[in-house]
């Protein structure tokens, strides 16, 4: 399975602007709204301090301040981003920086709101039978693909097939519905989903087999043009499409105009854009490894994210010339484990490591205050987040140290824990950034004194880490998820493959039980026992929730940020003044 993930990271922005309404995260969760939308202070004369708003919002002092090479774009607003592949068409992508540059060049048929619920895209109303088995969406009229090519139902038709086509293999879970008919299609036995029905130019139903909570909105993602996507489509055969990531044809508020590996993905306004043509007509992502505060500070970029640690924060309001807003994303930190290691596969062993690691030093105290420790797959934002019941794993190391004697793990001559001739040892993958250091250095100590090896080893970027990760050659590594919004978004990398070598039919059980009906309170009862299962089990290590800030040039008006949606649905109203 391709990895939808993004990175911890302090000063790049990650997941924070990837509209998560797509098909890989959909949720409905309850979370305060914080929205900017008034205007900058943009007097050059004002000196004054930062003023607070009831949002939390800093709004710039000293306009003044602004770098000549920020103050000279008047039709280009810049954003920092970690490297993404390239790989720009939905369902295909390589990591959730993809995703951050394909949120922008589409939009889906069905979006969320702040609050996680759903709301019009490009469709502008949908019904969902009694029984919660027959979808039915209506498209809105005239749509057009950002080459001005109609968009219609046989498009939305085109891109639910693929994706139960046998060679997909992407991370979408579109094909975990059960549409009615997708399993003879995948197997091909049949040439069309008999479930997928197009009515009209503007109206399509799909009939599934039993019902799935997060059905709207999974079907309800981006929608690929037949034209363009599917001209060389063979049943069977979609490598072709690999080719086509680089070029992508979309329907959202930009497309791409070119993308510079190493350096920035720049993007143009969509004249075809449904909602209208976006109020700016050039954003870049500049994906140039460096120091993010270095190009803020010099006016190189618009926009940067931080950890909202206050030594951050008062650095960035002597800045003078940005606005400062704090921000919870709705995201999750943890430890990927390599459960085809013999060692990890132990529940003991993993909750050794768990117990035996200062999570507390890494990820709350390192980062001044700016983040709590994770213990389920879920954002305390979320409704169905709970701690009754779960185990905090606070950092004991005598009871690490218990459970690895109860695992037969016993110190050798050297003083590392042996078992069956082999040693315990913990290889470890990241990736350049201060947050890893700051692990290696506490996690070395830590596991040392346990009796376990610790082996770091650090790339020099993320999609480096990544291809490492895949190739199976490791044994714990750092990673976070993307927005989420619904809660079975935490758990779909214990289902769909990500998590290799765990497979548990209690697990399972619950998982479908939870997609079954859409009663909140019902699923919050299933999520409560999904998070106390997984939070024994422990078929990763759950790290950190983040606490952020955004810093943002003072010129830029019409900006709003949700913890489930990110910035990108406000992007397309983003002007600079004058």
């Amino acid at each position: 399975m391709k990895r939808k993930i993004a990175t911890l990271s302090t000063a790049i922005l990650a997941s924070a602007i990837l509209l998560s309404a797509c098909g890989n995260n959909n949720t409905t969760g309850a979370a305060n709204q914080t929205e900017v939308n008034q205007p900058a202070t943009n007097n050059a004369a004002n000196t004054t301090a930062p003023a607070e708003d009831a949002s939390g919002l800093f709004t710039a002092s000293d306009m003044s301040k602004l770098p000549d090479i920020a103050k000279q774009r008047t039709d280009t607003i810049i954003v920092g981003l970690t490297d993404p592949s390239g790989a720009f068409t939905p369902y295909f992508q390589q990591s959730g920086y993809d995703g951050n540059v394909s949120s922008l060049l589409y939009t889906p048929l069905v979006k969320v709101d702040d609050k996680g619920l759903p709301i019009p895209g490009l469709a502008e109303k949908w019904e969902v039978s009694a029984d919660n088995l027959t979808y039915t969406y209506h498209l809105r009229k005239d749509l057009k693909f950002s080459d001005g090519s109609p968009l219609t139902a046989e498009d939305v038709a085109f891109t639910w097939t693929i994706l139960y086509d046998k060679s997909y293999d992407g991370d979408s879970m579109v094909n975990t519905l059960h549409v009615q008919g997708g399993d003879a299609y995948k197997a091909g036995t049949a040439n069309s989903i008999s479930g997928i029905k197009v009515i009209d130019p503007q109206t399509i139903s799909v009939v599934l087999e039993k019902p799935n909570a997060s059905a709207l909105t999974l079907l309800g993602s981006d929608v690929l043009s037949k034209a363009y996507y599917g001209k060389d489509y063979k049943q069977g055969q979609l490598d072709y499409m690999k080719k086509l990531s680089g070029s992508p044809l979309g329907t959202g508020p930009y497309k791409l105009e070119k993308f510079i590996p190493g350096q920035e993905v720049r993007m143009i306004a969509n004249e075809n854009y449904f909602d209208g043509k976006p109020k700016t007509e050039h954003f870049i992502y500049k994906t140039a490894q460096g120091d993010t505060w270095q190009y803020l500070e010099t006016g190189e970029v618009d926009y940067a994210s931080f950890t909202a640690t206050k030594e951050n924060i008062d650095k960035l309001k002597a800045l003078g010339f940005v606005n400062i807003l704090p921000y919870t994303p709705s995201t999750y930190g943890y430890l990927q484990l390599n459960l085809k290691h013999p060692a990890l596969q132990d529940k003991l062993v993993r909750q050794a490591l768990t117990y035996g690691l200062d999570r507390q030093s890494i990820y709350v105290d390192a980062a001044q205050g700016a983040g709590q420790v994770a213990n389920i797959p879920s954002s305390p934002i979320s409704w169905s987040y709970t701690e009754e019941g779960i185990n905090p794993y606070k950092f004991e190391p005598e009871k690490a140290k218990e459970l690895l004697d109860q695992a037969g793990w016993k110190a050798g001559a050297d003083g590392i824990r042996e078992k069956d001739g082999k040693k315990l040892t913990i290889h470890y993958l990241g990736y350049k950034k201060p947050e890893t250091d700051v692990f290696i250095a506490v996690a070395k100590e830590d596991f040392e004194a346990l009796g376990i090896k610790f082996e770091p080893e650090v790339f020099a970027d993320f999609n480096a880490l990544v291809s490492k990760v895949e190739g199976g050659d490791y044994d714990m590594a750092s990673f976070s998820t993307s927005l989420l919004t619904d809660p079975s978004d935490g758990l779909l990398q214990f289902v769909d493959g990500e998590i290799a070598g765990y497979d548990d039919a209690t697990f399972k059980e619950l998982y479908a039980k939870g997609l079954a009906t859409s009663n909140i309170e019902e699923r919050k009862a299933v999520y409560k026992d999904i998070y106390k299962l997984l939070n024994d089990q422990l078929p990763i290590i759950f790290t950190n929730y983040k606490k952020s800030v955004y810093a943002y040039n003072g010129r830029i008006q019409n900006l709003s940020v949700s913890p489930f949606n990110g910035l990108a649905p406000s992007l397309p109203n983003w002007t600079l003044s004058q």
